[in-house]
């Protein structure tokens, strides 16, 4: 130990040797960016500026079309500028910031998509209480409870984590900096970091993916009594909500209880890609895009910037 080295920068793992393999990530990762960015800015603007749209469904598709904005925008474009430049070089401050972000906005969105699942259940299983629940003080404080407890989650695993000592091998087997692999790569005891983010894994993650099961459970077993086509119509628009929530949470997981020996390039870049950009990317076009309230404000929005010209 008195002659190891301390880590000073990292090295993110770089994406798969040959210039065509390396265009054809970038070209993949930018158009999924492109699309994520361009998506969920078009939820933002119908969402604010059609007045019909002023409700607490599409506050909170709002709020987390800027936060899946922001959550790929930590991670991507880094990574398509290492893919072109060969620079897998990252500070230990800069490892720092990217996983506070990485895991406040992992965070944050399992929090939205569970308070979203909760709204559903409301506006399906109880209408006549809904404009009570689901008030907009209720919005505003459950989403800032969820910020603010996201600040603390992350900061408690950032600052645990950086507590360590790294004066082994430096490479990151990800594409950006991530919690379990800076784990693997400390020279000191990290039991209690081990133990701590599973513990917070089970709470979080297992405690919102039951709350959302549940309530799509009870919504299911309600819409049941509706007649048939609009039994369909619901399910239709039901299942590729659960279909998201179970790709976040299952990639994710994957990432997080892979095994330490595991290093493969392509299984890496793939299981980070499914938790951190896909979940942004079909955001905008399950909750929103094929929503017949939404293409109507597009509609809207668009003849009343057509009308100002």
């Amino acid at each position: 130990m008195a002659n190891s080295t301390m880590v000073i920068e990292f090295l993110l793992l770089s994406f798969p040797d040959g210039w065509n393999m390396r265009v054809f990530y970038f070209t993949l990762f930018i158009v999924t960016y492109l699309g994520t960015m361009l998506g969920n800015l078009l939820i933002i603007t119908v969402t604010t500026a059609d007045q019909n749209l002023h409700t607490p469904m599409y506050f909170f598709l709002r709020n987390l079309s800027i936060l899946d904005m922001c959550y790929i925008s930590i991670t991507v474009p880094n990574a398509c500028v290492n893919s072109l430049t060969g620079n897998q070089v990252i500070s230990v401050g800069g490892c720092a910031t990217q996983i506070f972000l990485v895991i406040f906005c992992a965070y944050v969105e399992i929090m939205f998509l569970t308070i979203m699942a909760w709204d559903r259940y409301v506006a399906i299983c109880q209408p006549l209480q809904y404009p009570i629940i689901m008030n907009p003080q209720f919005c505003v404080h459950i989403t800032l409870a969820s910020l603010l407890s996201g600040l603390v989650y992350a900061g408690v695993h950032t600052g645990n984590t950086f507590k360590l000592s790294f004066c082994q091998s430096n490479i990151v087997h990800q594409f950006f900096c991530d919690l379990p692999s800076l784990l693997r790569l400390s020279c000191s005891d990290t039991t209690s970091n081990m133990v701590l983010l599973l513990l917070s894994a089970v709470v979080v993650c297992g405690g919102c993916f039951s709350f959302i099961t549940m309530s799509y459970i009870r919504i299911f077993s309600a819409m049941l009594k509706f007649p048939t086509r609009e039994t369909g119509k619901a399910f239709s628009t039901c299942i590729p909500h659960i279909l998201v929530v179970s790709v976040f949470f299952i990639s994710g997981t994957g990432v997080y209880v892979r095994p330490s020996a595991t290093s493969d390039t392509l299984q890496s870049i793939i299981l980070s890609a499914f938790y951190s950009m896909v979940p942004p990317f079909l955001n905008p076009l399950i909750y929103s895009l094929r929503n017949k309230q939404v293409k109507e404000a597009v509609r809207r929005v668009k003849q009343l910037f057509s009308g100002k010209r």
